[in-house]
């Protein structure tokens, strides 16, 4: 077998001492003895990735980066049945997106093409199953999923639709009362949009059927709006890459280190709600136009050549500091996206034809890109899960999404703080982000988004705003109890209400003090937009982006004045009381939930 990339590599990089050093030692190893070969492999690859982006990455060298890996994996392959890496079953729960389900799909396939991990066995990529769990309403979106799955199956992925029957089956033989807080109370009728948690938990009872004592396998849970790649940060906005080997380093970090969950995060978008997004980016929308106001609108767009780096961790976030994340800064600035000629007018008429995509999940000016980071140095202690990327191994099924049948926003944060209760150290997370996209092209808008609802121009995030308000309830009494010893130790009723109450009077306050500064922010857009000194308001081509500025405004208001219907919900005593009663309830039953679920999870052979 020849090593040309590998001989490539190291010759481009042999003026780093430690991969002279590699290189002299590669000159060692004998052409037929693949068992040093594949341990020179497994050495070479993090130090030519650390010398691969610590200088200037361009196509080319990710190119031949990905082919390294193909030597690599035909190196494996030539020794038949001594592959003994972890398989990969990753579930995709879905819910009316089958654009967003496409695309995902479609960056899994081209990361098997590009990679090659654990190889072709009779045309299908073996160490890969993708469990598609469908939570779709519509009729169409369903057929529309399950062509899909269809198409993606020719193309070689291995690839299981579970469905509406399948799921019913998989909850026939279990008792449904007992398992409610888990798996949810639905109406044989209407079985659809029940919720990514109590998706992912029925999902789960799917993949312990799917599980070999045969073959190491590692489950791994993604959102249907990602992909497998990356965006770096360009003159031009920012440009996506398959730059990471996800299945090898995966299967590196959990056969070297001692992990049993291991939590990733996402580049793009933010995970993160409109309801906690609207102050930092009103922020950035009123320094952008005072910027603009200043510079001459037929001169050459001056918004492509500061590149700051100041994306870092939840800065989208208005209460990031509640996370434990520094405070963000007071603006960031708006990087243009436009690539052909344009000037200062083309780019703000652009920004505003855009800007009602916030409602949708997208921040324009606050995106996350991706930075390396070598992994090995990035592996450390997690107390967070991110849902939509999270891999462990089977004997962990047992951590349920908690508190599902509420519905609430947080599960991922809520579940992480229970696994770090009990699994320690053993809970980790990487720098192994997955590209997250909020809208789809076509429309500028998600494909469907629970609790955000579009009626013509307006935008109602009043059931989003719930889902996440007393999801932040939720999290923060589960920090504080767990510092109480919780989950191991049984708490009291009283204990937990009383917990749960001080948690919401603490949110209320945070939550109200956000939307007084949000009121200010909207009064100084307004004097700043209407100003008649500014320029665009003399030039009739921007009246389209000027109404949807307005718009934006409007909806802004509509949803977050101070006698919006969302902050009159968390003043009102009947509905506080329901969701803080609930939220009691479920938390004082998670030692039976979870006792019940062990029970199930006992019997190996469930008839799924």
């Amino acid at each position: 077998m020849k090593h040309e990339i590998l001989d490539k590599f190291l010759n481009r990089y042999q003026t780093h001492k430690s991969v002279q050093n590699l290189k002299n030692s590669f000159n060692n190893i004998e052409p037929a003895d693949e068992k040093k070969l594949l341990e020179f492999y497994s050495k070479a690859i993090p130090l030519l990735e650390d010398c691969m982006w610590k200088n200037h990455i361009t196509d080319s060298i990710l190119t031949d980066y990905q082919k390294l890996f193909q030597e690599y994996e035909i190196l494996i392959q030539l020794d038949e049945g001594s592959d003994s890496r972890y398989k990969f079953i990753i579930a995709i729960p879905v819910a009316d997106r089958p654009q967003h389900l496409q695309a995902c799909l479609r960056s899994i396939l081209t990361l098997c093409r590009l990679y090659q991990y654990g190889g072709l066995s009779n045309g299908v990529y073996s160490k890969i199953s993708i469990l598609i769990s469908d939570d779709s309403q519509h009729l169409e979106s369903i057929n529309k999923n399950k062509l899909i799955v269809k198409s993606f199956i020719n193309q070689g992925l291995d690839v299981i639709y579970f469905g509406e029957t399948q799921q019913k089956e998989a909850l026939s033989s279990i008792d449904t009362d007992k398992a409610q807080n888990i798996t949810g109370t639905f109406r044989p009728e209407s079985f659809y949009h029940k919720g990514a948690s109590i998706t992912r938990n029925i999902t789960y009872l799917k993949l312990q059927q799917m599980q070999s004592d045969n073959e190491p396998c590692l489950f791994y849970f993604i959102d249907s709006d990602q992909e497998f790649q990356v965006n770096i940060q360009t003159e031009n906005g920012s440009k996506e890459y398959y730059a990471i080997n996800y299945f090898y380093h995966l299967n590196e970090i959990f056969s070297q280190n001692d992990v049993s969950i291991l939590t990733g995060k996402v580049v793009g978008d933010p995970p993160v709600s409109p309801a906690v997004m609207a102050g930092t980016f009103m922020d950035d929308i009123i320094y952008f136009l005072q910027k603009i106001s200043k510079l001459k609108p037929e001169n050459s767009c001056q918004f492509h050549s500061d590149f700051e780096t100041n994306t870092g961790d939840a800065a989208y976030h208005d209460m990031a500091d509640l996370f434990g994340f520094n405070t963000p800064s007071d603006h960031h600035t708006y990087h243009c996206i436009l690539s052909n000629a344009h000037n200062n007018s083309d780019c703000l008429n652009h920004f505003l034809t855009n800007i009602n995509q916030f409602f949708d999940g997208e921040h324009p000016t606050r995106k996350s890109y991706y930075y390396y980071e070598n992994l090995s140095s990035s592996i450390k202690p997690a107390r967070t899960i991110y849902t939509g990327n999270y891999i462990f191994k089977p004997e962990n099924l047992k951590y349920f999404i908690p508190f599902a049948n509420l519905k609430l926003r947080m599960a991922g944060p809520v579940l992480g703080r229970i696994i770090k209760a009990d699994l320690g150290d053993k809970f980790k997370s990487a720098n192994l982000p997955m590209l997250h996209k909020r809208t789809v092209e076509k429309t500028g808008q998600s494909e469907f988004r629970p609790g955000v609802s579009h009626v013509n121009n307006v935008v109602d995030l009043s059931g989003e705003f719930i889902r996440q308000f007393f999801g932040d309830v939720m999290l923060f009494s589960i920090i504080e109890l767990t510092e109480m010893g919780y989950p191991k130790v049984q708490l009291s009723s009283k204990i937990i209400s009383e917990t749960i109450d001080k948690t919401f009077l603490s949110m209320k306050s945070k939550y109200l003090t956000k939307q007084q500064e949000l009121s200010i922010k909207v009064n100084l857009l307004k004097s700043t937009i209407n100003n008649t000194d500014h320029w665009w308001n003399h030039k009739t081509e921007l009246h389209h982006g000027i109404d949807d500025l307005e718009n934006f405004i409007q909806n802004i208001e509509n949803n977050f004045d101070k006698n919006a219907s969302i902050y009159k919900s968390i003043n009102t005593h009947k509905i506080v009381y329901t969701y803080t009663s609930k939220i009691a309830n479920a938390i004082a039953s998670y030692h039976k939930d979870l006792s019940y679920w062990k029970r199930i999870l006992s019997t190996r052979n469930l008839d799924l």
